[in-house]
């Protein structure tokens, strides 16, 4: 997409480029139902053709009606009525099957493009969601689209049934005269270009727009969901929040009026001169019925074909108009399926050999440094350690170290920028990163609380097995889930969180051994617990970890935690501070060296005394 001024300003040749797109918004509206847009194509064509039986008719029933009155006799004007009924249903038949074909069409493609952009933004990089700009472009693909792929294949439509009457009408205006014709043709490109300029302005307002209307979007969530409803309260944060929402939508809405008072004044101005124009033509026309050059019949006929074809052209020209705006729109929707992760599979790739019972992955970290994306002060400088099979380490350090950075390069959720991270010997970058995720189990200290029954929120861990009972239940009793599971009323049926049924709330604690057992779910050799009894009481964590050592016994374990009750269970112990190991060795060995560690467990160990 074109940022500079120079790219925002309308030019004539742009709107060419709606045909230079058109092929892609076809395919897109095809795929959503080839069927429905056949059916609406070939109503288009009868459309099309029904002004020009409408004219025709009229002559007919005119110059019948004159023929009847001198015969004095009705004769003449039953076929043109018959006609006339016969047309007039088809034109009605065909309205109420474009229309029915059109509403289903929306929700076919509104299904259709809201699958392509969730299906998109599944496989992007982790860095992408963390991204202003990404934000705003998800936020343009998801609310200003719409159905204007959809609206855009029907102003097709639109213009093949103005192209139809305009070819079939043109024929009879040029008998009369050619330069009515080429009046007919002229006069409305001026509106035309009018238009065209507000789509234009319209489509960068909307996109100028788009980080403001997100700062609103997140107001309302902030001020619907229940996650945050409890603290809004008692901060009395709702009045200032309603605020902030009500000056966002008052700036957002004397933009958009400015700008449509200044289309709606040029447009009038330019609306008067086919006015003119028509009544002009008018005026030609019946001069030439009352010097008896034409009939009265062909005055009727004449009449309506140039009405016919004045309609047609500012119908084509509007139609084109509008694709050329929605064209704008919808080029971001390809903008954004265009996006590519950088955290591919190779390939060729390295398949991770995992057998049954073996004890956990040797993991090396040599020399790694990692910067995010658009800071400049590096996470992480120089990492370097090896985690051996069955091994469990502790990461300690303060809040920002860079310990959960760690973890999202190790899962491949980033790759470093220096050095590299070995699995089993191999660069992880080799192996497929589905794969290499599939063998590595998580649980994040902001872990999600899904929505859904007790179940699933623990199967999701392993989703292959989600409807496996057998294996939630083991992964519940392994983190004392299923004690919380037990007091439910509909047990691992029963749905969490409030927004679906009758769902029953969690405490912290129990959200936690419900996210504890979806990691155990997983049952992979390497175990990665993020604060994993940060919301735990003493007895519930006294109670896992009375079972740690059985419950990850064989595996691989990286564990973070600020708890020294947890630390001491690892095998090693890794300190970082601002990004570098410190300090590396067993909880005894760092005791009895007296640095940041031995300092940070008697701070802790006093606050107990």
């Amino acid at each position: 997409m074109q940022n500079d001024d120079e790219a925002k300003k309308f030019k004539l040749r742009d709107i060419f480029k709606v045909f230079k797109g058109l092929p892609r918004v076809l395919r897109l509206v095809w795929d959503a139902s080839p069927a429905l847009m056949l059916g609406m194509a070939f109503i288009t064509f009868l459309q099309g053709i029904t002004p020009l039986a409408t004219v025709i008719i009229a002559r007919l029933l005119i110059d019948g009606a004159l023929q009847g009155i001198a015969r004095g006799s009705i004769e003449p004007v039953v076929l043109p009525v018959i006609l006339q009924l016969a047309v007039s249903l088809a034109s009605i038949i065909c309205g109420r099957l474009y229309s029915t074909c059109e509403i289903l069409l929306i929700y076919r493609l509104a299904n259709h493009m809201t699958l392509l952009i969730l299906r998109k933004a599944s496989t992007l990089d982790l860095s992408a969601f963390e991204d202003a700009e990404f934000y705003d472009r998800l936020t343009q693909a998801r609310q200003e689209i719409g159905n204007k792929p959809l609206t855009m294949i029907m102003e097709i439509f639109r213009i093949g049934t103005s192209l139809v009457t305009l070819i079939s009408l043109f024929g009879l205006i040029f008998q009369l005269s050619w330069w009515l014709a080429l009046i007919a043709l002229v006069v409305p490109i001026p509106t035309f270009l009018a238009n065209s300029r507000y789509g234009m302005r319209n489509f960068w307002m909307s996109y100028w727009q788009s980080a403001r209307k997100r700062q609103q979007f997140y107001i309302v969530n902030l001020l619907t969901v229940d996650n945050f409803n409890k603290e809004i309260k008692l901060f009395n944060l709702a009045q200032h929040l309603l605020g902030r929402y009500r000056k966002l939508g008052e700036e957002l809405f004397q933009e958009n009026k400015e700008l449509q008072i200044k289309h709606t004044r040029l447009n009038l101005l330019f609306s008067v001169l086919p006015l003119l124009a028509n009544a002009g033509i008018y005026l030609y026309v019946a001069l030439q019925a009352v010097r008896r050059l034409i009939s009265l019949g062909a005055l009727t006929q004449y009449s309506l074909a140039i009405n016919q074809v004045s309609q047609s052209v500012e119908g084509l020209l509007d139609s084109l108009s509008d694709m050329y705006e929605n064209h704008l729109f919808v080029t971001m929707l390809f903008d954004f399926l265009a996006y590519e992760p950088r955290i591919v599979a190779p390939a060729q790739p390295t398949r991770l050999e995992v057998t049954t019972g073996m004890t956990g992955l040797d993991i090396e970290f040599r020399d790694v440094s990692f910067t995010y994306p658009g800071k400049t002060k590096p996470t992480l400088k120089s990492i370097s350690f090896t985690l051996h099979a069955g091994e469990s380490i502790a990461l300690v350090g303060q809040n920002g170290a860079g310990k959960t950075t760690l973890v999202k390069l190790l899962t491949r959720l980033y790759d470093p920028d220096e050095g590299a991270i070995l699995i089993g010997g191999r660069n992880i970058k080799e192996y497929d990163p589905r794969e290499l995720r599939e063998q590595i189990g998580v649980i994040f200290q902001d872990y999600v609380k899904y929505n859904m029954t007790a179940s699933e929120n623990i199967g999701i861990g392993r989703v292959e097995e989600i409807e496996n009972r057998a294996l939630v239940d083991v992964a519940a009793n392994k983190s004392g889930a299923d004690q919380v599971i037990a007091r439910l009323e509909k047990g691992y049926e029963a749905m969490l969180g409030h927004w679906f049924g009758k769902g029953a709330d969690l405490s912290g604690g129990e959200w936690q051994k419900i996210a504890l057992a979806r990691a155990f779910m997983r049952d992979a050799p390497v175990l990665i617990l993020d604060e994993p009894t940060s919301s735990l009481d003493a007895q519930a964590e006294y109670d896992i970890f009375q079972r740690f050592r059985h419950l990850t016994a064989g595996r691989s374990v990286i564990f973070i935690s600020h708890r020294f009750s947890t630390v001491r269970l690892a095998d090693r112990i890794l300190v970082i501070e601002q990004g570098s190991i410190s300090e590396y060795g067993s909880h005894r060995e760092l005791l009895e060296l007296g640095g940041k560690y031995a300092e940070l467990f008697n701070l802790q160990a006093e606050a107990y005394r």
